[in-house]
């Protein structure tokens, strides 16, 4: 798939986000917004031996999201990857829905991991990635944490053991969007250098602008390349990409548009989405 046609993709997965949290009342869109890239890039380009008609099969590559609060990206790259219909997506955090408010692998099709509890992901991510070893299967484990998320202890448990084991097949990508819910992250508690840091646990560690295609496709084919040891890709990123009012602010953390937000968000991506269409 070439860059303009992931844009697009992109662009659409940004507006199910918005309109998904806006059905629901509740929800995160920031960092949502913010892995919409990485997202799209790793379900269109990156994870290639998957089937939405056969999401289970024990060969798959599998993909955490261990940032689950992002699950409104997440559910909306698996619908336009074909998992479940688009329709579901405004049934976001209903009674009954299949969509909760972060990944259910027991509920949702294409979940390999059930998180949210933040720096839990990885830590499975590893397990997987240890068992691929194990079995001599050749799949390929893909995690992605929030900046904020690495400021918890068990990530680098995770990163320790990841290094040790060699883990080759894994790859940890940072969305380094600089906010959490409380402020900026050096603010709350500074996870910088970040790239020094997966280092010294022994892994490759790979730049990345993760609003760029040609930037993540350079960055997911090295890590392809890497052997003996894991690699950590740091992709910059804004908190609340593509909705000019979103971007770089700390209150959209986790708050959900209201009925003038979401119509003024919406109409920005559609003529981001129309722009992209007359290329």
């Amino acid at each position: 798939m070439d860059k303009l046609e992931l844009q697009k993709k992109a662009n659409k997965i940004r507006q199910n986000i918005i309109r998904s949290i806006h059905s629901a009342k509740a929800g995160h869109p920031g960092g949502s917004l913010s892995s919409a890239d990485i997202l799209t890039y790793l379900y269109f380009v990156e994870l290639k031996n998957i089937d939405p008609k056969d999401p289970k099969k024990s060969d798959r590559d599998r993909f955490v999201l261990s940032k689950g609060h992002a699950a409104p990206a997440y559910y909306a790259t698996l619908a336009e990857k074909g998992y479940f219909d688009e329709k579901d997506l405004t049934s976001l955090r209903q009674i009954g829905s299949h969509l909760q408010g972060h990944p259910d692998m027991k509920g949702t099709p294409g979940v390999d991991m059930s998180s949210g509890s933040l720096g839990q992901g990885v830590s499975a991510a590893v397990g997987m990635a240890i068992s691929a070893k194990i079995s001599n299967e050749n799949y390929r484990v893909y995690a992605l944490l929030g900046d904020g998320e690495i400021q918890e202890g068990q990530v680098w448990e995770a990163a320790m053991l990841a290094g040790h084991r060699k883990l080759d097949n894994l790859v940890v990508i940072v969305d380094n969007n600089n906010l959490q819910i409380d402020g900026t992250v050096e603010e709350v508690c500074s996870p910088y250098p970040i790239d020094k840091k997966f280092e010294a646990f022994n892994f490759h560690v790979i730049h990345a602008d993760a609003h760029d295609f040609d930037s993540l496709e350079a960055a997911f084919n090295e890590a392809k390349q890497v052997k003996g040891k894991p690699t950590a890709i740091i992709a910059k990123s804004v908190k609340g990409k593509g909705v000019s009012f979103m971007e770089n602010k700390v209150s959209w953390h986790g708050v959900a548009p209201n009925d003038e937000e979401f119509e003024k968000a919406m109409e920005e991506l559609k003529k981001a989405g129309e722009a992209l269409c007359q290329k």
